[in-house]
């Protein structure tokens, strides 16, 4: 069935499980006809009222608190009702279900993923990158990436985006207005200061760039793949980091025979960290698969610890297959993803140079672990005064670069013998590329895409 975007819906809010509170939540032009049939009763505005709610026969499916909204002053900026009942997915699919029945007669339906909060888009109640905040603060992994994606929320990166678009929409309108004097475009572009309120434009997004970048990497972190030769201390090092015993740790080659990986956070930042099956040939076939995935992993890493054993430094063979392990990680890896040599064991092998450059570490004793974090927040690209980044998506990565491309190529036709028509192409697309961040316009299948990724009661 063909659902409409003017459809009544319901649908569970809180999430699966049970708890001590659950809420249904219910949209759309009129939300009387649930009100009436569950609550018994009119309710007053934004006020919460203790009541039953009652089944098709009036007797109680639960007590709990319901509460109206009266459109526009809601969520999604329609008449909204929240029922707030006991947490007992049998208690709240019952709610639901009677939410349904009452509400038949207008159409209500079950929401779609993420429909309410897109119908805050729609209503203009958030903007696109807001609404895309929300997911982020739900699913933030860190308190840096929830406070982030609140910053979001309240909209101070729409705010850097929108102060972009202004000053774009001024140069544009700069330039397009000297379409009309073609024979005076040169003297009036000049004393307009076009090719300063260029630069300044370009100056202002590079900082906007680098703080979406921070807060990209809020929002996602980086792969950290762990790999080496078996026995190297891979699964000790993965335990260290993460502070608990995750991983099984033996003298015996070949223990890890499959990804094992932790999400730690260092000054904010997640980190996902995967220990790997040492890298060798092996006729077990249980462990080629697990070298098998370890090479999958490492495909998509953003950065490799490579591990060395450094008391084994002294055989020529462990070294001589060190160095071709590491050769054929090398060119393994997509262009650009850093490999940090570490060499493992430093509490065994005492006064041991290490090559500079590389890390001196044990991961039984902890010795380097800090120095190893701090060389990977380098790697990640985290800047440790941050304070005030709102969180960012890929997508708004994308974006502002695309902006940047266009504002480039704008720079290069003022420096020649302007085209105007060039230049005001060039800077019509770099609006449209900001534009994609807060929606204001867009295609609706970007919409769906964002959307979908949401819980159904959001």
């Amino acid at each position: 069935m063909l659902t409409r975007p003017t459809d009544p819906i319901a649908a569970i809010a809180t999430a699966p499980g049970r708890g001590a509170v659950g809420i249904v939540r219910v949209s759309g032009a009129s939300v009387q006809p649930v009100i009436e049939a569950l609550c018994g009763r009119g309710l007053k505005p934004r006020e919460a009222t203790y009541l039953p709610f009652r089944d098709d026969d009036g007797s109680p499916i639960d007590h709990g608190l319901a509460i109206h909204f009266p459109a526009p002053h809601s969520y999604t900026g329609e008449d909204v009702l929240e029922l707030q009942a006991h947490g007992g997915p049998v208690v709240l699919q019952l709610l639901l279900a009677r939410c349904l029945r009452a509400g038949a007669a207008q159409g209500l339906r079950v929401a779609e993923p993420g429909e309410f909060t897109r119908r805050a888009f729609l209503n203009d109640k958030l903007d696109l990158a807001q609404a895309e905040a929300v997911a982020d603060l739900i699913d933030a992994s860190t308190e840096a990436a929830a406070r982030s994606a609140a910053r979001a929320l309240a909209g101070d990166f729409s705010r850097e985006v929108d102060g972009l678009r202004e000053q774009l929409v001024h140069l544009r309108m700069l330039v397009e207005a000297t379409l009309d004097f073609p024979e005076e475009e040169i003297d009036f572009l000049e004393q307009a200061d076009a090719r300063g309120q260029l630069e300044r434009l370009q100056a202002r997004l590079a900082s906007v760039l680098q703080k979406a970048r921070q807060g990209a990497l809020l929002r996602e972190g980086i792969q950290v793949v762990i790999a080496g030769q078996p026995n190297a201390g891979k699964s000790s090092l993965l335990n260290a980091l993460a502070g608990a015993e995750l991983a099984i740790v033996t003298p015996i080659a070949g223990t890890t025979r499959d990804v094992v990986s932790q999400t730690i956070q260092v000054e904010g930042v997640p980190l996902h960290v995967i220990d790997t099956a040492g890298l060798r040939d092996s006729d077990d076939p249980v462990e080629a698969i697990g070298i098998a995935r370890a090479w999958e992993r490492l495909a998509g890493a953003d950065c490799v610890l490579f591990l060395h054993d450094l008391t084994r430094q002294h055989e020529p063979q462990v070294v001589a297959d060190d160095a071709a392990l590491l050769a054929r990680l090398q060119s393994h890896l997509p262009p650009g993803v850093p490999v940090l040599q570490l060499w493992n064991k430093a509490d065994a092998a005492p006064g041991v140079a290490v090559p500079a450059g590389d890390l001196r570490l044990s991961a039984r004793a902890g010795e380097g672990l800090q120095d190893l974090r701090r060389r990977l927040l380098e790697v990640a690209g985290w800047q440790a005064a941050t304070e005030g980044v709102a969180i960012a998506r890929e997508r708004h990565l994308l974006a502002l670069r695309r902006v940047g491309d266009h504002l480039d190529t704008a720079q290069a036709l003022l420096r020649e013998q302007p085209a105007l028509d060039l230049l005001a192409e060039e800077l019509r697309l770099a609006q449209n590329a900001l534009n994609e961040i807060t929606g204001a316009f867009g295609a609706d299948d970007l919409l769906g895409v964002i959307f979908s990724s949401f819980c159904i009661g959001k």
